[in-house]
């Protein structure tokens, strides 16, 4: 955790521990979330809002190609979280008992609005 909240303050995000924790967070609970279907667009938001973050701060330099360092992986698992949040997260999830557990347009907006907003506060900092 020390030396990735060292590479958080070198992007300037300061405390870079906290930082570090909170993207660490939003990624395991991101991806255990999609992976159950539990609180789908929720889940997909912390997966963009990542996503948009590292594609800001460290990939965006370098072009679109992964080859070269850049945002194509990047840009996959934000557009693979969306399309989750918008088709639903199926039948055997956790959701299939609450209203936004069919997905739809309103998902998908929640969980790209959501995203952007959460990757907006750090850039922003």
């Amino acid at each position: 955790m020390t030396a990735t909240g060292k590479g958080f303050a070198a992007l300037g995000n300061h405390p870079g521990k906290l930082f570090a924790a909170i993207g660490g967070l939003s990624e395991l609970l991101g991806g255990l979330g999609l992976a159950l279907g539990l609180l789908t667009p929720l889940a997909a938001a912390a997966l963009i809002g990542v996503m948009i973050n590292a594609m800001a701060t460290v990939t965006g330099a370098h072009g679109l190609w992964e080859t070269d360092g850049g945002v194509e992986y990047n840009v996959c698992i934000a557009v693979a979280a969306l399309a989750v949040a918008a088709i639903g997260p199926g039948r055997l999830a956790v959701d299939r008992f609450f209203r936004w557990g069919t997905g739809g347009w309103a998902e998908a907006a929640c969980a790209l609005g959501l995203g952007v907003v959460a990757a907006a506060i750090p850039l922003s900092l």
